[in-house]
């Protein structure tokens, strides 16, 4: 068989790092993309699921080492109480993968033909749509990296024939035929019937995938401009405009929208409950839904889709020296002084400077008249809820001086040039 098509995907000037698992499609391209003489290393997932794990790391050490490409071995840990041992396994496995890999390596993966056609058919099993049913793309970008299928097109029929003409020798994983997992029993009993009656079924369904991917693609394009004008700088969505569009579109931006926040396609029934629950909320309301460890809120007339973030209540920090940076916690920046500016009083003898993320009670704010409660205040600024106990704080000793940014106190106003003004870098 020919790999000919290999060449207008994969590119002599670049760098690749093959998932090798030492089966049968690992081996094959790996096989070929020595002898096209492409820069390659390779990565072997420990799952540590199998007895046989550590002698099928050894065999791909020895592959590696006989072919000369440097070779890794990436130890992970499994939890498949969750979303099952398949599931939990592929997706530590793509996580240590690509934390491993270097500015302007691609990643290869050798899923070929019928692993597509198994997709195709899981995707229908879950009752996916369009984006589900096209499966496996052949390349899709991944953060800084691509991530390349490149024996799509090619069947496990042809990469057998192809390791016994190069007499090549691979691992048979034991588990694949333990039909108790869905992917297997496809594998082992339908496949083999539907291929039995329809030779080419499994080429008639990548093309299927093919040509789903295309309408997906497509709305990409024609939803694109929209959807940016409905995601401000901070990610969050106006759903407003999206509640006058019929349920097809809504849902189709709500898709694009949670993809481009890192989360998991939505089931249908999961659109209408943000509909139903979120968008269709009363204006004082807090509702809140959960997405595996995302959650989705709502503030005032935009949906925001939120990572776990810990509580940062019972945080104290104290500044004692504001000629450094001063290093926030949970990845919220750091908090530097300008002397240029004097919005804050200078602390007086006995008061240090403190850091919090927490305040209650009655305020009095630089230039106003009256007091307002904190809670009204941040309601004022436009912070949402889960926003103000991760706004750091700063305090003289036990009073409030100043939230960087947005307000000052009347107890931390300066009253003449020798003050200074605190500023929030925060981390993007």
């Amino acid at each position: 068989m020919s790999f000919s098509h290999l060449a207008s995907l994969l590119t002599p000037d670049a760098s690749y790092v093959l998932a090798f698992s030492g089966g049968l499609d690992s081996s094959v391209l790996l096989h070929q993309l020595v002898n096209q003489g492409l820069r390659v290393r390779a990565l072997h997932v420990h799952h540590g699921l199998s007895p046989n794990a550590d002698s099928w790391a050894t065999h791909c050490m020895g592959i590696c080492h006989q072919w000369h490409v440097p070779c890794e071995v990436l130890r992970v840990q499994v939890d498949g109480q969750a979303k099952g041992i398949e599931a939990a396994a592929r997706e530590a496995r793509y996580q240590a993968l690509f934390q491993q890999l270097q500015p302007g390596e691609h990643l290869l993966t050798a899923q070929h033909l019928d692993d597509q056609c198994e997709t195709l058919l899981l995707a229908l099993k879950r009752g996916s749509g369009p984006a589900g049913l096209a499966a496996m793309p052949e390349q899709r970008q991944v953060g800084a990296h691509l991530h390349l299928r490149p024996l799509l097109d090619v069947s496990r029929q042809q990469l057998e024939a192809y390791a016994a003409e190069h007499q090549l020798s691979w691992i048979e994983d034991e588990s694949n035929a333990d039909v108790r997992y869905d992917r297997n029993f496809l594998r082992q009993q339908i496949l083999p019937l539907l291929q039995t009656r329809w030779p080419h079924f499994s080429a008639a369904s990548a093309r299927s995938a093919a040509l789903c991917g295309e309408q997906e693609q497509l709305l990409d394009e024609l939803l694109a401009e929209q959807l940016a004008q409905l995601v401000d700088e901070r990610g969050a969505l106006s759903f407003s405009a999206l509640l006058t569009m019929s349920e097809p579109k809504r849902h189709a931006l709500l898709r694009r929208w949670i993809a481009l926040q890192g989360g998991a396609m939505p089931s249908r029934e999961a659109l209408k409950r943000i509909t139903d629950e979120v968008m269709h909320s009363r204006e004082d309301a807090n509702p809140c839904l959960s997405f595996g460890p995302f959650t989705l809120r709502r503030y005032r007339q935009q949906l925001f889709w939120l990572t776990p973030q810990p509580s940062l209540s019972q945080h104290l920090l104290t500044w004692h020296d504001r000629r450094q940076a001063l290093l926030l916690p949970d990845g919220l920046g750091t908090l530097q002084s300008n002397a240029e500016i004097a919005s804050l009083r200078q602390p007086i003898e006995g008061e240090s400077i403190n850091i919090r993320f927490q305040a209650q009670g009655y305020y009095h704010l630089q230039g106003r008249a009256g007091g307002r409660d904190m809670k009204k205040l941040w309601q004022e600024f436009g912070v949402p809820p889960w926003q103000r106990e991760r706004i750091p704080l700063i305090y003289y000793n036990q009073t409030l001086i100043s939230a960087p940014g947005i307000f000052v106190t009347r107890e931390g106003a300066a009253s003449d040039e020798q003050g200074w003004q605190a500023v929030w870098l925060q981390q993007q």
